[in-house]
């Protein structure tokens, strides 16, 4: 959604396939960025520029159209109401972040929806998403709600999407009490997830600028390869655990349904993706290794968890109560370490603050690491395979690895190791076992 020519490369992809007929559109490049530094500013000159920038991307897509009049007019409104809205001189709260980031898609959405028209020349219906994707209450990372999205694809989406495309936007919703709402940062990919379990399609497709989901990241190993084919626990985990290519949340709502799920480049929509099924024909003990930057391990000591029963409950009271939510967990009889996501560019930020440490200072002693990073190595039945564990270490024998989580999941197998490692053990790993 860069550009003109990107939407003209997406709009081809939708015409070649009757069969695809509700497309859901993330903001064109670098807007939610934009928009976020708006909301973030305070200064009134800076905030003109920041528009201006806006206005003038999106006019010049404008422009590109076969016939910009179609949709000039309401692009201009939006665009007067977003000026309006950021130049008011407000307190700076969620709810307000929320308004300010869903004209990313409402205008993107606009001119996909005419482009879309001019490719292919059927109907094509713009859907404000807002009407069908409701939410709860929490702005910047609302949870959907499964049943009244069902019920309002069923009035808005079902009856209208035999005789036209449907083009609407991801990312934004509003809660039951009507206040807007956004499902936090990726979410468009999310959204479509959602509208797929909610009108029961039989196939969900994600185009993006990657070919397909790979072994690694590429830009770490020039070695990495992509994926034919990969069962929806193996992608779910890869997910959560650091590819960039999907929501994390994504493969839930897919899984829900066993909806199939397609990953594709937009930009070279010739080159074959990767199939995300809930069954496949192979499954390699590995199928892919995934790193995760900027993990914080906590680790809390205390005698009174010796022989003793509530230590974890009042533990995890504290770090709930502080809407910490916590990655992998290991214990001994008188410690407890813990994971933390704390990548700024995380779905959710978690944040230790100096609250959430005097509060657990009161009842533990409490040891905090930092510049850590998370090597997940995905694959099938890595819990039962015998002699896994002496070779991926045996690799790693002078690398210092922080915490281990191996067992809870068949999955899965994790490590921490220092930021300043992870990238090396990627590709010492991979050529291993992948190669």
């Amino acid at each position: 959604m860069a550009d003109a020519t990107a939407m003209r490369r997406c709009a081809s992809i939708v015409k070649l396939d009757v069969d695809k007929r509700l497309i859901v559109v993330s903001a064109s490049s670098g807007t939610t960025n934009l928009l976020t530094d708006l909301f973030n500013s305070l200064k009134s000159d800076e905030k003109k520029n920041i528009l201006a920038q806006i206005k003038e991307k999106h006019f010049r897509i404008c422009k590109n159209l076969n016939n910009p009049e179609a949709v000039e007019g309401s692009m201009e409104i939006l665009l007067n109401d977003l000026e309006e809205i950021s130049m008011e001189k407000q307190v700076r709260t969620p709810k307000r972040k929320d308004i300010i980031l869903s004209f990313g898609e409402r205008i993107s959405s606009l001119l996909f929806s005419q482009i879309l028209l001019e490719e292919t020349g059927e109907a094509v219906k713009l859907l404000d998403a807002r009407d069908v994707m409701v939410t709860d209450g929490t702005h910047g990372n609302a949870a959907p709600d499964l049943d009244k999205i069902a019920e309002q694809a069923e009035k808005y989406i079902l009856p209208e999407i035999g005789s036209q495309r449907i083009v609407t936007q991801g990312f934004i919703g509003r809660s039951v009490e009507g206040e807007p709402t956004t499902l936090g940062r990726g979410g468009s990919d999310y959204s479509a997830a959602l509208f797929a379990e909610a009108i029961n399609a039989d196939v969900l497709e994600i185009w993006t600028d990657v070919t397909a989901v790979y072994t690694t990241d590429p830009r770490i190993t020039s070695h990495a390869k992509p994926i034919t084919e990969i069962s929806f626990d193996e992608a779910a985990e890869l997910s959560v655990f650091g590819a960039k290519v999907l929501h994390p949340a994504t493969m839930v709502p897919a899984m829900r349904k066993r909806i199939k799920v397609y990953v594709g480049s937009s930009i070279e929509p010739e080159i074959p993706g990767t199939w995300i099924v809930r069954e496949t024909a192979e499954k390699p003990p590995i199928r892919a290794i995934s790193l995760r930057r900027n993990q914080t391990l906590l680790t809390v000591h205390s005698l009174d968890m010796l022989h003793r029963h509530g230590f974890l409950e009042k533990l995890f009271s504290v770090l709930a109560k502080h809407k910490i939510s916590v990655d992998l967990v290991t214990t001994s009889e008188v410690s407890v370490s813990l994971t933390l996501d704390t990548d700024v560019n995380a779905p959710v930020h978690q944040v230790l603050t100096d609250e959430v440490l005097d509060e657990l200072n009161s009842f533990c002693q409490v040891e905090i690491e930092r510049n850590l990073s998370l090597i997940a190595l995905v694959g099938n039945n890595l819990h039962a395979t015998a002699g896994l564990s002496g070779p991926v270490f045996g690799a790693l024998k002078d690398i210092n690895i922080r915490l281990i989580c191996h067992g809870a999941s068949s999955h899965n197998l994790c490590f921490l190791v220092e930021e300043d490692n992870a990238e090396n053990v990627v590709r010492v790993l991979h050529k291993k076992f992948i190669n």
